[in-house]
């Protein structure tokens, strides 16, 4: 039961997106990232410019850049960056939640007419260390970088339920606001409700009484 659930949470931690997608030179593209808080976030990328003489896609395009900006859940600016046409991005989360990363060119050298392909891979977590760098540098056995990889994966599980528990306190504290306001609203409703009928009585009793009908 135990190892079911370990493979569970394994299956729900996002570990890693890549695409590819095509945008005009000028244009932007946002992602959202679903990221735990105090956790690594890698992302490569790579872009290919449209050359019209061969009608692709260009292997590699040295003369255009991308600019990477990464803003929070709060909107406030976590990463913002030139980089060049091919490369690698890294940023830490400090706030559990949806994490906006969009990328555009910085170049306007074909006065955006030219087409790009962005090649992108997105890495979360544990998934985004590079244990081949980390085994040479903290010189690991392959038993101790087993251990390793596996200590950051409980970590990473952590850290993932820890932000399934965030998201449903906020959904339970928005359920809770929204059977709140529904209650409030249906006592207003009753009481301008029995403000109407009393007005119509009333009204209506000085009608019978005008016309001698009471």
């Amino acid at each position: 039961m135990a190892t079911a659930y370990v493979a569970l949470c394994l299956f729900l931690v996002s570990p890693a997106s890549s695409l590819y997608f095509e945008i005009l030179e000028t244009a932007k593209k946002c992602f959202i990232e679903e990221i735990p808080d105090e956790t690594m976030v890698v992302g490569k990328y790579k872009v290919q410019a449209f050359d019209d003489s061969i009608q692709d896609f260009l292997p590699s395009s040295p003369g255009i850049g991308m600019h990477v900006e990464v803003k929070d859940p709060n909107e406030r600016i976590v990463l913002s960056k030139y980089y060049s046409a091919e490369g690698r991005f890294t940023f830490t989360s400090h706030t559990p939640g949806e994490h906006y990363i969009c990328l555009h060119s910085n170049s306007t050298r074909w006065f955006g007419g030219r087409k790009l392909r962005v090649h992108l891979d997105i890495q979360v977590g544990e998934h985004a260390n590079d244990y081949a760098q980390i085994a040479a540098k903290d010189k690991l056995s392959e038993l101790q970088l087993r251990v390793r990889q596996l200590l950051d994966q409980v970590e990473q599980i952590s850290k993932e339920q820890g932000y399934q528990r965030y998201r449903e306190e906020r959904f339970r504290a928005t359920s809770d606001s929204t059977n709140q306001r529904v209650l409030y609203w249906s006592i207003i409703q009753l009481i301008v409700l029995v403000i109407c009928g009393f007005w119509q009585m009333r009204h209506l009793r000085k009608f019978f009484e005008a016309k001698k009908l009471v």
